[in-house]
């Protein structure tokens, strides 16, 4: 072939080179341009086959769940249904053997009823539950068992009666959180404000153990103690100790327990929840009633170990060595060193018994004030009635807090009779000034001369 025919071939050649690439480019065009098409398309699956008489659930429905327990009993079998403001029934299911239901509807407001005729013979529901359904957050429905109560047809005598039982409890559940900060006060001279975060992270361990492990409140109680007095001895090692050994001063001790309160705080808040989150068992508990009085099984429960675990601790402090110790530490602290007590370790004693009795008291504070839930900030409610309680007994004496709990509770409950209930943990704060001005030692707490 000649110089001349290879050079009048060469533009053909490239031609045919670029339209070959042309069209390959446009063949893988195509191509991917038709299968994202295809893709964008929905591909038809088979909707899942909806329950008897029952719509399937749309796209964007969320889960509404909760606990059908009348008194301790599990009621399975129960038909519970959703209804929209049209009277619809958008949904419904039946409870399991362990009394759990859970349906699904999309995001409003809905009347959450009982069928009453799938209910066991003999147990009557408190109406039906308005609730509106939000995505992202736990949509818990608690119904309430048994004959609905007026409050009108009470006899005063009556309320009287029922509202000092209530202040004991109360008062009871207050001292079992309060007893450990005045250890902590009488053994360290510390005030403890950061004590209310230890009663929610006691209640707040409980509840983790028994809605996401499943164990029962029981023994998911006496694990969160556990918890509590882990935390309490970690809270005195990593923080109060090292303080200690530095010699600071009691009031920049104060000034850190109070950021430590405020960091634990909104911990919790992050990381549990910002709505009241309830317990799996004692939800809705029915009244007992014996002539006058009416009480819980749970707020009986709730006094019952309330005293036996005060008693244990006073036994503790009377009979033990450890507990002789902790009195003598409390008294004079230099003086038990002297003696051969190993004050720290002492200390790192009723840290660890503060902690575990915070956090039983958290759990009580839970179950009997707040209707079987716990909330982020539960503890900081109950600190200002413990400091009440302990300052009106006598600051660092344990039978003093006692004491001074059980009346503090008793006048916040008996205010009700008066005020809003709303309002009335402001009764302790009022009784906090009057005790300072009146007998700042408190009750059993003894006059000290300074200089």
């Amino acid at each position: 072939m000649s110089v001349r025919e290879r050079t009048r071939r060469g533009p053909v050649t490239r031609q045919l080179r670029r339209a070959f690439v042309l069209l390959l480019l446009g063949f893988v065009a195509a191509i991917a341009f038709g299968g994202s098409a295809a893709a964008q398309q929905p591909t038809p699956t088979p909707a899942p086959p909806p329950a008897t008489g029952q719509p399937a659930p749309p796209e964007n429905a969320v889960p509404v769940s909760g606990n059908l327990n009348n008194a301790g009993e599990r009621l399975a079998g129960v038909t519970v249904r959703a209804v929209d403001a049209d009277g619809t029934e958008v949904a419904s299911t039946e409870s399991a053997e362990t009394g759990r239901w859970e349906l699904r509807v999309a995001p409003g407001r809905y009347t959450f009823e009982i069928v009453a005729e799938s209910l066991p013979e003999g147990v009557s529901v408190q109406g039906t539950v308005d609730r509106q359904v939000v995505a992202g957050r736990a949509n818990t429905v608690i119904f309430s068992f048994g004959e609905a109560r007026t409050g009108s047809a009470v006899p005063f005598y009556e309320k009287l009666i029922r509202q000092l039982i209530d202040g004991l409890r109360f008062g009871l559940v207050i001292a079992i959180a309060g007893v450990g900060l005045s250890l902590i006060y009488g053994t360290t001279g510390l005030t403890n404000f950061a004590h209310g975060e230890l009663v929610t992270l006691g209640a707040v361990a409980a509840w983790v153990i028994n809605v996401s492990f499943g164990v029962q409140l029981i023994p998911a109680t006496i694990l969160a103690i556990i918890v509590g007095v882990l935390i309490g001895v970690a809270n005195d090692a990593g923080i109060w100790r090292p303080l200690r050994k530095r010699k600071t001063g009691l009031i920049p001790q104060l000034v850190v327990s109070i950021g430590l309160a405020i960091a634990l705080r909104y911990l919790i808040l992050i990381f549990f929840s910002d709505r009241a989150e309830p317990f799996v068992d004692y939800q809705a508990q029915v009244e007992r009633h014996w002539g006058p009085i009416a009480i819980t099984d749970a707020n009986l429960v709730s006094i019952g170990i309330s005293l036996v675990v005060l008693v244990g601790v006073a036994l503790l402090l009377q009979k033990t060595r450890i507990g002789k110790a902790m009195r003598a530490v409390a008294d004079n602290r230099d003086l038990a060193a002297s003696s051969g007590i190993d004050v720290e370790r002492v200390i790192r004693f009723v840290w660890g018994l503060g902690g575990g009795l915070a956090a039983l008291g958290g759990v009580l504070f839970g179950i009997s004030e707040l209707g079987g839930r716990v909330q982020w900030e539960m503890g900081f409610k109950l600190l200002l009635l413990m400091f009440a309680g302990i300052t009106l007994g006598g600051l660092g004496t344990a039978y003093g807090a006692l004491l001074g709990c059980v009346i503090v509770g008793m006048l916040v409950q008996l205010s009700t009779l008066v005020i809003n209930p709303d309002l009335k943990y402001i009764g302790g704060l009022l009784i906090l000034i009057v005790i300072l001005v009146v007998r700042p030692q408190g009750i059993l707490g003894s006059r000290q001369r300074i200089g």
